[in-house]
């Protein structure tokens, strides 16, 4: 992809990539001048950032955190240096996970929060992935208030937005079961009622039933052997970023 390269003669190097490619640039009397599409434009004129020529932009900084390379290790918060909360997108080389800006909370002058999983990321071999039993009655009449009735109360760890899967079970002692499939988020919980919007397979009695816990409502800690964070930020005021900090320790799991 084509960058426009920028050079800072106070510091004798090159500090950023602009995405606007403009057609020439020349600086003159203290401004710098650029054309695009035949027309001139001066920069650097107005307090609107990241944009150029109409054009809407986002600022992106991209960095690896790499401590001990040979040790694996869990990643759980982020924070930033900031006069603003700036997007975080997270990668190892075992997952991703992502900061919302709207997740980071203010807290002695820098914006922290912890890292979250994708919320299209579905893993039952999550920690936060768990059973609940076999659903007694199965009423599917309304399919976006399915009700699953259970010879139990429900734990009170299984909450609204948490995302239900059921599996057969087959056997004399019911000893192997399905590979679970995705039924749809709980919209109510009520002693033994679980009532469910399904977006997927529907369940059956007899079917055990699992869940695993809104992406939204918990942490994911992403585990690797390092970790690249991408933060954005789209903000048409000024935004300035000091510094990033990543809490970690050996994972032992």
């Amino acid at each position: 992809m084509a960058k426009t390269l920028t050079y800072n003669g106070g510091v004798e190097g090159w500090p950023s990539f602009y995405s606007f490619i403009p057609e020439m640039m020349i600086g003159m009397n203290s401004y710098l001048y650029s054309f695009k599409g035949g027309d001139l434009y001066r920069h650097n004129t107005n307090e609107t950032r990241n944009n150029f020529y109409g054009s809407q932009y986002t600022s992106t900084i991209t960095a690896v955190v790499n401590d001990e390379p040979h040790i694996a290790k869990t990643f759980n918060t982020i924070s930033l240096q900031s006069n603003s909360p700036w997007n975080c997108k997270v990668t190892t080389n075992l997952g991703s996970g992502l900061i919302d800006n709207s997740w980071f909370d203010l807290k002695e002058g820098n914006y922290y929060a912890f890292i979250r999983r994708n919320s299209n990321q579905e893993d039952l071999d999550f920690r936060s992935a768990q059973g609940v039993g076999v659903v007694t009655t199965v009423d599917s009449s309304t399919p976006s208030a399915t009700t699953l009735t259970f010879d139990f109360n429900i734990d009170s760890l299984i909450s609204v937005g948490d995302v239900i899967y059921r599996s057969t079970l087959s056997g004399d002692n019911d000893e192997t079961a399905s590979t679970p499939a995705e039924v749809g988020s709980i919209t109510d919980v009520s002693g033994s009622v679980i009532t469910v919007n399904v977006t997927g397979t529907t369940p059956v009695d007899g079917n055990f039933i699992l869940y695993l816990r809104d992406s939204l409502a918990e942490s994911y800690s992403p585990k690797g052997y390092y970790m690249e964070y991408k933060l954005e930020t789209d903000e048409t005021s000024f935004a300035e970023l000091y510094g990033v900090s990543v809490s970690l320790h050996k994972s032992f799991s």
